[in-house]
């Protein structure tokens, strides 16, 4: 069987933007292709005529602090990420997701980029970098633009990326600040390499001892990523305590659509378990910005 008529390995963004724009027939963008490859060979993805690989372009895999920020290329595999001191320093919860995701021979492959144009509302490196307040940034044949992470999601599976159009470049992440922190936690299945029945992400910032800053991300919460703002609201300038975190997740659970799946957990376990994963992440995040 075919997977595709032409491959082009390009040197540069422009050179893959130029391969992408060009291309005689349906074409997609591949860098690990541990999703893409998958999805080819068992008929989930339509036929593709042409493969780009982004694998050759050093913006694409570049892992640096850029403009005050860490920046992190759309097409640098994960287990990078989950070895890197750098992303250690500013995004403890990204490290922490990318050391879950898969296995040590799919983190060797996959990348963050691919992550996250999958578009799945649970993928771990997604809900991580939605807490962080993560920009994400996509070249055309025009121009280069950044928009929150959020923008890129439409529904399960669905990515608002023009395919053929416009390229993933990557992402950048504010620089973590003293008393700042961030902590990633998921729940899953203990067979082998399970897909995540709950994950959640928080990043905080503490002054003495209150949290003045706080973001939250569950996955997953509903048809796309999302912020639980509400409960952001309940504990922005309050102590954690029982109580604060309990107020949080009442307004947690209103919030969020936990839906049932026959091949991870009901609604109702999901809404028992968040409970003890919101918390256990608070307090990690917590004890981490001192």
């Amino acid at each position: 069987m075919t997977l595709w008529r032409e491959y082009k390995r390009p040197a540069s963004l422009a050179e893959a933007i130029h391969d992408l724009s060009s291309a005689s027939g349906p074409v997609m963008p591949i860098a690990g292709g541990t999703d893409l490859m998958l999805d080819l060979r068992q008929g989930r993805h339509a036929p593709v005529h042409t493969l780009v690989d982004l694998n050759d372009i050093p913006e694409m895999t570049a892992l640096e602090e850029r403009e005050g920020k860490l920046f992190i290329g759309a097409a640098v595999p994960i287990s990078r990420i989950a070895f890197s001191a750098l992303a250690s320093k500013h995004a403890l919860a990204l490290v922490e997701a990318c050391n879950l995701i898969g296995g040590p021979q799919v983190r060797n492959m996959a990348t963050l980029g691919g992550n996250v144009a999958h578009a799945l509302p649970a993928a771990d490196g997604t809900i991580a970098m939605i807490a962080l307040d993560v920009q994400a940034e996509i070249a055309d044949i025009k121009n280069r633009r950044r928009v929150p992470l959020a923008e890129l999601f439409v529904g399960p599976g669905q990515s608002s990326l023009i395919t053929g159009q416009e390229l993933l470049v990557g992402f950048y992440i504010p620089c973590a600040a003293p008393q700042q922190a961030s902590a990633f936690k998921r729940i899953m299945r203990a067979q082998g390499v399970a897909l995540p029945i709950l994950n959640l992400a928080v990043w905080l910032e503490r002054k003495l001892d209150r949290i003045t800053k706080v973001r939250i991300a569950v996955g997953p919460s509903g048809p796309t990523p999302q912020r639980i703002a509400a409960a952001e609201d309940i504990l922005r300038g309050q102590p954690l305590t029982a109580e604060v975190c309990n107020n949080a997740l009442e307004v947690l659970l209103q919030q969020v659509h936990f839906r049932t799946s026959p091949h991870r957990a009901s609604a109702e376990y999901r809404q028992h378990l968040v409970a003890s994963l919101l918390m256990d992440t608070l307090e990690t995040a917590w004890q981490r910005a001192k």
